[in-house]
């Protein structure tokens, strides 16, 4: 059965993992189980990725991998304090150890790994920068902003693509660089303070999605001008809670491709049919050790937030308001981006 060739692939990698690291979990891991809770920095609202309702329960894409973490290392999703930030918080709050981890919708890049000593587990959501516009000024492609006042979020890597653009095909944009929350900018943006309103694709069908006169007052181009791989950020001085929080991603996104779901995780271990099920009910408690998280720390992450698949679509796909399609995160074997590493 292909649930029994995913599991089997997840359980040599975490003998391989179990070997390679001591059983002693690092500092992060630690604090999250001496507090009883991880402190997982998330954007100001982006509804489909980290969004508080009314009660103050956060919910999204982004919120449901923290829960998913949270269950690995203390096994209750519920065990998360949710620590909203502006895009030029987030770093600052990481290194000076504020929250655990981050995942507010942001970008892996080699200038955030190297000179800001960050560490990418892996990557949540790609993405693109895109451009939204009113629908009434007709606006149909980039060439017509040359000139062009552009709402922008500061602390972004979208400030300086957006004028790198423009400047390679010999033209100028005025960007209003807004050092405010997601929908700080695209407030500014929907008054009318600026002509257009860059973000990742998503983040702009998010906010288009609560724009008042309705979404379809205004158009998202069709145009995307970089590559936006999405992600949890940890700090890079901590090489088990980077090995920890990465393995939950991988399994999250091998549990879709093996059939493995919020309902059936449990039982698919428990009752431990063919070979490679059996091992991982067998070893879970050891390998659970050797990331620092709990026993049945495959379950509880799935349990938490499903499979990479169902966190999509509740999310952000086709069980959301925002219905957006996959595209890139689909998996692998269906025309998309996503799987877990070799392993």
């Amino acid at each position: 059965m292909r649930i029994n060739w995913v599991i089997h692939g997840l359980v040599r990698a975490l003998i391989a993992c179990a070997i390679a690291f001591s059983a002693h979990a690092g500092e992060v891991t630690d604090g999250v189980k001496s507090r009883g809770k991880l402190r997982c920095g998330v954007s100001n609202g982006i509804p489909g990725f980290s969004m508080p309702d009314a009660s103050g329960r956060w919910s999204g894409l982004d919120a449901d991998f923290c829960r998913a973490v949270a269950a690995a290392v203390l096994g209750d999703p519920a065990k998360v304090q949710f620590v909203s930030l502006k895009s030029s918080e987030r770093f600052p709050a990481l290194t000076a150890k504020a929250v655990d981890l981050v995942v507010r919708n942001t970008t892996w890049t080699m200038r955030r790994e190297v000179l800001l000593k960050l560490a990418f587990p892996g990557i949540l959501y790609y993405d693109g920068q895109g451009f939204m516009v009113p629908a009434a000024a007709g606006v149909k492609s980039l060439d017509e902003l040359k000139g062009a006042t552009i709402c922008v979020e500061k602390g972004t890597t979208h400030e300086e693509q957006l004028i790198d653009h423009f400047a390679a095909r010999g033209a100028k944009v005025e960007p209003m660089v807004i050092d405010s929350s997601a929908a700080g900018v695209a407030s500014a943006f929907f008054s009318g303070k600026c002509r257009a309103y860059t973000s990742d694709a998503s983040q702009l069908a998010a906010l288009r999605s609560q724009a008042p006169g309705g979404a379809q007052a205004f158009v998202i181009l069709p145009e995307l001008i970089s590559k936006e791989p999405l992600g949890p950020v940890v700090r890079r001085d901590d090489a088990e809670w980077t090995s920890l929080v990465r393995w939950v991603l991988y399994s999250l996104i091998a549990a879709e491709e093996g059939g493995i779901t919020r309902a059936n995780a449990k039982s698919a271990v428990a009752q431990a049919r063919g070979p490679a099920m059996r091992r991982i009910a067998e070893y879970q408690a050891r390998y659970g050790k050797a990331l620092g998280a709990r026993e049945d720390w495959f379950v509880q992450a799935i349990q938490a937030a499903g499979n990479y698949g169902e966190m999509f679509e509740r999310n952000v796909g086709a069980e959301s308001a925002l219905k957006l399609e996959r595209g890139p995160n689909r998996l692998w074997n269906r025309g998309g981006l996503m799987y877990a590493p070799p392993l």
